[in-house]
């Protein structure tokens, strides 16, 4: 079997935290610590993030989705395959050298897709972003940690308690689409989009996209 090489580790702006990518082949892995955030074969559920989030949306001739974490682009492949031509995607990522990345090392998992004309990156903290917003998108997914417990930033945190989510509808316009990705289940986390309002399911969804595997957990929160 081939070793992982690892390839750039990177700092994450205003923690200690430390990114590292690896490479096995074709392989890619993106690490925190001992814990994998993400790996280039497994792209199920990050797509079914944006999907879900479409089929939500319903036909629109020029929504606006912001994307939270850029990861290894799968959540924006996915958005830019269903989405219109008209569409505007803005992908906020945290860390430069995420983009760098994907522009470099992994420019073959990403397939040209931050050149589309429908994209633009905010390099910078999704938070803040939806914060300064008001009413200006259609649909935010938030792919940021591994979870709304805020595993590797307890900064995200900020995201998903009660003055978040109602930042997030402030930030949303009237039916717009509050996605969110766990790597496992949070009953609590569902009882908070419910009490701020949101019309919210949580979904079981494979976490490659083969028929069998590990499960992540995708919220649908709907803006009344």
């Amino acid at each position: 079997m081939l070793p992982w090489i690892e390839l750039d580790r990177a700092s994450v702006p205003g923690d200690t935290a430390e990114l590292r990518l690896k490479q096995r082949g074709s392989e890619f892995s993106i690490m925190l610590g001992a814990n994998e955030l993400m790996n280039s074969r497994l792209s199920g559920s990050e797509e079914a993030l944006a999907t879900l989030a479409a089929e939500r949306l319903g036909p629109q001739p020029a929504p606006v989705v912001l994307i939270g974490g850029l990861g290894m682009g799968f959540t924006l492949r996915a958005a830019l395959r269903v989405l219109p031509a008209e569409a505007k995607v803005i992908v906020a990522e945290l860390v430069p050298a995420v983009v760098a990345w994907a522009r470099g090392p992994m420019a073959a998992v990403f397939q040209g897709c931050l050149d589309d004309p429908r994209v633009s990156v905010h390099v910078g903290d999704v938070g803040a972003l939806i914060r300064s917003s008001k009413s200006a998108f259609d649909a935010i997914l938030l792919d940021v940690d591994n979870g709304p417990d805020g595993l590797t930033r307890s900064s995200n945190d900020g995201l998903y308690d009660h003055a978040g989510l109602r930042g997030a509808q402030v930030a949303l316009r009237p039916k717009g689409v509050l996605g969110v990705w766990s790597s496992g289940p949070d009953d609590r986390f569902t009882r908070r989009l419910k009490e701020c309002g949101f019309a919210a399911e949580a979904l079981s969804v494979r976490a490659s996209t083969k028929r069998s595997g590990a499960r992540h957990v995708i919220w649908m929160a709907v803006r009344p």
